[in-house]
Parts: structure tokens; sequence; C-alpha cells
């Protein structure tokens, strides 16, 4: 019966013959993204049988995992849409898939310094005052990071306030800079910081309070789509070279690489993820996921989208 079995396996083996896919799924993602996209591989792990693998970091620093350290995933997700076309198109992608977006805030507690008087008006003067410590991401790491620049760009244009962008920036040392947005929250709740520049969703997941800034700011709105590329910032992109990002609406996005180990069960994920039922596990962890996800590029699965 052995001999039987041997020679049964080895004969599929040679016709061709696959065994399914078995995992683990693994994903890279941003950091704002691991509370809603752990969510989603949970549920689809129970339903498919299957265990996931999660690795949270910046969006820059998550593409340098693939470019830099030849690491490959399954499924990568990022903040930010046009990592994909600025750091891993052609080589290491060859489409992604739009599927959420967000808008910048101004996240706080009740203990923070000016917590009782902060405005969608007024939060730039709150924060130039003396002793008010705010903490911010890395750009060179997350989008967040450029984002922040971004704002405070759009911000002095805003206000008319001559050097605002610079100030501001001033205000906010090189001392309170950490590798991604996510590890501001912990320093925020424990009274480091008084306010950390962050994303809606995740302000409204964890439970902080936070500044709504106008729409012409906050990188939100599609109609303001020129005068946010207005602003933009310089990054290390791929080696010694930089690339620009400018200011855009906010867009996540999410790809299976070229070289996936997994690659079938990833595209029965993304299938999950984009359909109603996973847009119902984002919104319920905070993302507001689109309801019609888009794809950019070529070689995009087939059914993947509802």
């Amino acid at each position: 019966m052995t001999r039987t079995w041997f020679l049964l396996l080895a004969f599929l083996c040679a016709c061709g013959g696959r065994q399914p896919e078995i995992g683990p799924i693994v994903a890279f993602n941003a950091g704002s993204l691991a509370r809603p996209l752990r969510a989603a591989l949970d549920t689809f792990a129970a339903r498919e049988g299957v265990t996931v693998q999660q690795e949270n970091a910046g969006s820059l620093e998550t593409a340098r995992k693939l470019t830099e350290l030849g690491l490959i995933p399954d499924v990568i997700a990022l903040a930010d849409e046009e990592v994909f076309p600025q750091l891993l198109m052609p080589a290491h992608v060859a489409w992604y898939a739009r599927f959420a977006h967000n808008r910048m805030v101004l996240a706080y507690t009740d203990a923070s310094r000016g917590a009782r008087e902060i405005t969608p008006d007024n939060w730039w003067r709150v924060l130039l005052r003396d002793g008010v410590e705010i903490g911010r991401s890395d750009p060179q790491l997350d989008p967040n990071g450029y984002r922040t620049l971004l704002v405070l760009q759009l911000a002095e244009r805003h206000y008319a306030e001559p050097r605002l962008a610079s100030r501001l920036l001033q205000a906010m040392p090189a001392r309170n800079v950490r590798p991604k947005e996510a590890d501001l929250v912990g320093l925020l709740q424990a009274g480091e910081f008084d306010y950390i520049w962050s994303y809606e969703s995740m302000a409204r997941a964890i439970g902080l309070r936070y500044v709504q800034l106008p729409t012409a700011l906050d990188l939100s709105s599609p109609a303001d789509s020129a005068a946010y590329a207005i602003a933009s910032v310089r990054v290390r992109g791929k080696g010694a070279d930089s690339v620009e990002f400018r200011g855009r609406p906010i867009v996540y996005a999410i790809s299976i690489p070229v070289a996936a180990p997994h690659r079938e069960l990833a595209e029965r994920f993304l299938r999950y993820l984009l359909s109603a039922d996973g847009r119902r596990v984002l919104r319920r962890e905070g993302l507001d996921a689109l309801e019609k996800p888009s794809v950019v590029g070529t070689g995009v699965p087939a059914g993947l989208l509802p």
C-alpha cells in the first residue's frame, strides 16, 4: 500500500498535479493597517483553515523589504498607492488595487495641553505654544511622516501665515520622530506627547480625540486634488536616488508580488478583502473601505473585483 501511494504521488507530480496551497499567507503592511488587516486576515484564515503571518511597518520601509532585503510576502498593503509605482513597479509588483481612503488628523487626549481650547481653526496656534510636545512619524519610512510635511505646507498657504510650515516643524524636533505612526500612540496615551499626527481611522479605532482639519489641508478630498498637488516632499528612493511625493487624496492600496510564494492563496484573500464581507470587517475596525475598489496595472487576477 505504501509503495502504491508513493507511485501515485510520483505520477501526479509528473503530470503536473498540485496539492492545494495551505499557507501560511504572509502579509507585509503599513502600520496604520495593522488592526483592520489583521481582522480581515484572521477571518479569512478561519474560513480557509490556514495560518497567517503579519509584519507591520511604515509603507516605505515595507517596500524596501522587497527592494533592498529581497523579502517576498504573499500580500503587500500600503498606506499610499503612489509607493507602488514609485518603488515597486514593475520589478516587484505588476498591479495594485485601491481599497480604502483616509484623512490626516491631529490626535490628542484629555490630558493634552490646550485640549479644552483646540479647534479646527486654531490648532496651529496651540501647537506653537511653549511646552507643547508634538509627535510625528519619519517621512523616510512612513507616508504619514511625509504627509505631515505636506499638511504643514498646505496650512501655510491656507492661513496665509509666512513661514508657518517651518515654525511648526521646529516645534516637533527630531527627538519627537518615530519610525511609524503606530509608534506614536503609546507615547501620546502615556502623556509624553500632547498631540500626534495621525490618520482618522487609527484615532477612531483607538478612541483618541482628534481635530478634524479643514478639507483644504487633510488630504481627504478628491475635489481638492489640484490644490493638494502644490505641496511636495522628496524622500529616499531606490539606492541613492530620491523620489518626490506630491499632495494627493489619501488612498490605500494592496497587491500580490510577482514572486509571491502562495499566489493562489493570496488571490483568494484579496477576493475576500475586496468583497462586501471584507469591506464590512475593515469598516468595523475603523478603516473607510472604498465601496468600489479599482485596479491599476496589468495581469490582475481574474475575478479580483466584485
